[in-house]
């Protein structure tokens, strides 16, 4: 997989993605990440990536023509052009899987108010949102949203367990999980755990998870038992 990330600070990323898991899948040519600086596909001398809106109103807007010309450097047939913002469609587990299935993924990281709503129309850009709330920038969107494809991608997890029961995988919260010692300031692993019955251990966990799920997220115990009715016709 290849993403390109279009920003107006490219250095942010040096840091998070030069660590862990993003990293190794880096080095193990997994994934290439590169960062685009925006302002390189100015042409005044300010080399101005914003403006005033039409129509008043406080702040600055993001100009369409370096946003097209920096997309259009670097899209391909099966590229697809990923917008964080507050405005767009949830981020799940679901998109994050989604995602791994497209060869190049291009972000558009926005800043000040907002985008020229022409980068929308005529990028067909796919608008993200990983929470409802404000953020000065689509930087640490965009980082989480990078950090979430990527772990899902085929050799990148030591296990590849680990992408399949962990939060979210079946719509639901993950089971809580224990190691040594076996008894820390009087709390206690649960007996079953040490039991070395695994399917006892199975139908622990999955009741762990449906009762964490329930008291955490409510909202996702309806869609998880409707996927597991499905599965089961």
């Amino acid at each position: 997989m290849r993403i390109d990330i279009i920003t107006i600070f490219p250095q942010v990323f040096f840091g998070p993605f030069a660590e862990s898991v993003i990293a190794r899948a880096v080095k193990k040519n997994i994934v290439e990440i590169n960062t685009v600086n925006l302002r390189d596909f100015t042409h005044d001398k300010h080399r101005s990536v914003d403006d005033k809106p039409y129509g008043g109103g406080p702040g600055m807007l993001m100009k369409p023509e370096p946003i097209f010309e920096a997309v259009e450097s670097l899209r391909t047939a099966g590229s697809c052009v990923i917008l964080p913002g507050p405005g767009g469609e949830v981020f799940t587990q679901k998109t994050a899987r989604e995602l791994t299935k497209v060869n190049h993924l291009i972000f558009l990281c926005g800043h000040y108010e907002g985008i020229d709503e022409r980068v929308r129309e005529g990028l067909a850009a796919r608008e993200i949102s990983i929470g409802d709330y404000v953020l000065t920038n689509g930087n640490l969107a965009a980082m989480v949203v990078v950090d979430a494809v990527v772990r899902l991608l085929p050799g990148v997890l030591g296990s590849e367990e680990s992408g399949v029961t962990e939060s979210f995988s079946e719509d639901l919260l993950e089971y809580p999980q224990y190691t040594r010692p076996e008894v820390f300031r009087g709390m206690k692993v649960p007996d079953v755990l040490l039991s070395g019955n695994h399917g006892e251990i199975e139908i622990w966990r999955r009741k762990q998870a449906v009762e964490k799920t329930k008291k955490v997220r409510p909202d996702l115990i309806r869609p998880a038992i409707k996927k597991k009715t499905e599965e089961r016709d």
